[in-house]
């Protein structure tokens, strides 16, 4: 048997099974399945309002290229600790996944609001970006430079943009749940004119 997830503005309900059969019909059908077969919605799957439709839930990034260069699961749990010196670490961790992406910034680009599952380690290896938290009242920017760090935990939403004449680029190290998506799209704050 088949079984279908249905996904509802945030919501997953699991519809009843669909038979082998039916999964050779065409993709218009098997697309249409799920949604008229589901009866465990918790909220309707169009907009409530013609409006509502005309409403983005988030924003787009624009003028970046991401290339995925590596992920790979990590079974767990594990517990690491590490003292070098003055220097500490530690990890405590279910199973979970390490992904590795380069982000290419255009001149005047940006990412788009957007949070993590997990945290996330930025590493600027060209140009400068400017990260805006979704936290921050006053919408101050924290600038990176190539060569700089910076540290997301992924918990708010956030916005990262180049908003100098030369390209930029992020070598990114994410620590996710396993299969998790790498980026979530997150609604504009309001705390940023942007």
């Amino acid at each position: 048997m088949i079984r279908t997830r249905f996904t509802s503005v945030g919501r997953t309900s699991l519809c009843s099974p669909v038979r082998p059969a039916v999964a050779k019909l065409s993709v218009a059908l098997a697309l249409a399945l799920p949604i008229a077969g589901c009866s465990e919605r918790e909220q309707p799957v169009a907009p409530s309002s013609a409006t509502e439709s005309l409403t983005p839930r988030f924003t787009p990034s624009s003028g970046t290229a991401s290339m995925l260069r590596a992920r790979a699961t990590f079974d767990g749990p594990f517990s690491i600790e590490r003292e070098t010196g003055d220097w500490k670490m530690k990890i405590d961790s279910d199973p979970l996944d390490v992904a590795v992406q380069t982000i290419v910034f255009n001149a005047g680009s940006q990412s788009g609001w957007h949070t993590h599952p997990g945290p996330v380690f930025i590493m600027v290896v060209e140009g400068e970006i400017a990260f805006y938290e979704s936290d921050d009242p006053t919408c101050t920017p924290i600038i990176k430079r190539a060569g700089e760090g910076y540290l997301d935990v992924g918990d708010h939403a956030h916005l990262a943009r180049n908003e100098t004449l030369h390209p930029a680029r992020n070598i990114v190290t994410y620590f996710t749940p396993v299969g998790a998506a790498l980026r979530i799209d997150a609604p504009k704050p309001g705390n940023c004119p942007f």
